[in-house]
């Protein structure tokens, strides 16, 4: 509608100055010295969502970090639309790559430099100028509520309390969630589904103490050198993932879906170059998108121990550290992927060192349907807005709360996500385009004409 274009781009300056003053909030959900920094930004997302028009805006407290909750109700009759989305942000290190401060915000090249620019600040907030739009120019078309939470990057450890106390307030039916990627705005997709995720940590011990490494070296197990064993025997020599059982509950994708999925655009020698590799690694027989969207994966994601300070230490360490997480596709779920990992490395841990594994966050895996009115609005949407209708893709990463959404809520989830592969989230430099930003603006309020028009 031209009165929406009108509105934001008479205000696109001052809802680019709103973004840039939310992401100078270092909302950091993983570090304690951070809370108040944390209540300071749930805060000024509950003042915009109040300017942006939303009749009741509430905080509440939860065991970690606070939830704001907002809606706008027009008529009960009318569909309402849940948007979900988190204010914290990853820890900014390792601080020395950063080009500028990650809590400081610089425009480049037409892209927003912070932490949170895309994951997940500046696309929740297209949501609220949306809502915005919609309310100042008098065509906000169904009821809306949004769920802006703070713990999503330390695995929303609250949010499912707070869904089954707060069902009644929650009630919708849909959920929409901007935390995901497209191809390119050249090339629009959709992101119709998410993997799942489990992720442990494990500890091995071996003697009870550092150890001279001259002394006692070849004589007594190395637990760093026994954990590294361990941890590379979990891929075969096709990078086939060797836990009995662990590809038991995967669903098998069609010849049809891989004939979809191999549609996506697609440069190997681009996607080299931008990470900096010579070469791809992944399970044999599986393309790249494929890899990234409808297989699972196990990856070492962190692992210490010993002497790591400036200098030579000759030491054999008494402990070794690992940090493991897997993503999921559907049927696997979360519990019994806990279960075969554990299992499987207590199984292989030889004799001669103790092993411990505690379970961090995680989530099963999630799936809109293509033939649902919620993909469907969706897609029109962006189809109106980019002249092109989108491609239906797997997402790589887990948004682990969207299960938990269908099975307490009992609606479903639509992924409508602006940022690139290429915005570093979670990595120095995160990124985000400025065009991107306007264009998610202007594509929403089409989403809630098109899901109002369907429901109909």
């Amino acid at each position: 509608m031209q009165v929406w274009k009108d509105y934001q781009q008479q205000h696109k300056d001052r809802f680019l100055n709103e973004l840039l003053d939310l992401l100078r909030i270092p909302s950091i959900s993983a570090r304690s010295e951070n809370k108040a920094d944390m209540i300071h930004c749930a805060e000024a997302v509950k003042e915009r969502l109040l300017e942006a028009g939303a009749d009741k805006v509430e905080i509440y407290a939860t065991p970690g970090h606070p939830i704001v909750y907002a809606e706008k109700m027009i008529d009960p009759s009318k569909p309402t639309v849940l948007v979900y989305g988190h204010y914290d942000v990853q820890p900014p290190d390792p601080l020395e790559l950063w080009h500028s401060g990650p809590f400081e915000p610089v425009i480049k090249d037409g892209k927003i430099f912070a932490r949170g620019a895309c994951d997940d600040k500046g696309q929740f907030y297209m949501h609220v100028k949306a809502l915005e739009t919609m309310v100042k120019t008098n065509s906000l078309l169904t009821n809306v509520k949004f769920l802006i939470e703070g713990e999503e990057e330390i695995g929303s450890k609250n949010l499912g309390d707070f869904l089954k106390e707060h069902k009644e307030l929650l009630k919708a039916d849909v959920i929409l969630i901007s935390d995901t990627a497209m191809l390119s705005m050249e090339n629009p997709s959709i992101d119709v589904g998410v993997r799942g995720l489990t992720y442990i940590e494990v500890e091995v011990t071996g003697p009870n103490r550092d150890l001279h490494s001259g002394v006692y070296g070849g004589a007594v197990a190395n637990p760093i050198t026994i954990l590294a064993q361990m941890i590379s025997s979990l891929h075969d020599e096709n990078n086939h993932i060797t836990i009995p059982g662990f590809y038991d509950d995967v669903v098998v994708c069609s010849d049809a879906e891989r004939a979809a999925l191999a549609k996506a655009p697609y440069d190997e020698e681009e996607y080299k170059n931008d990470l900096g590799v010579n070469a791809l690694w992944g399970e044999k027989g599986y393309s790249t998108h494929e890899r990234t969207g409808i297989r699972p994966t196990l990856e070492l994601n962190g692992m210490w121990g010993g002497y790591t300070g400036e200098g030579a230490k000759t030491v054999l360490p008494s402990k070794a550290f690992a940090k493991i997480s897997c993503r999921l596709v559907p049927n696997q779920t979360t519990a019994k992927t806990e279960e075969l990992l554990i299992n499987h490395l207590k199984k292989i841990a030889p004799p001669y060192i103790e092993f411990k594994a505690s379970v961090h966050h995680g989530g099963d895996p999630y799936m809109t349907p293509v033939d649902s009115i919620e993909y469907k609005a969706a897609a029109k949407a962006l189809e109106t807005s980019l002249g092109k209708a989108p491609i239906p893709v797997r997402g790589g990463g887990s948004i682990p709360i969207t299960s938990l959404f269908e099975s307490v809520l009992g609606c479903k989830t639509v992924f409508l996500g602006f940022g690139l592969d290429s915005d570093n989230l979670h990595s120095p430099n995160e990124k985000y385009d400025i065009f991107n930003f306007y264009k998610g603006i202007e594509t929403i309020p089409y989403f809630y004409q098109y899901y109002d028009e369907m429901k109909k």
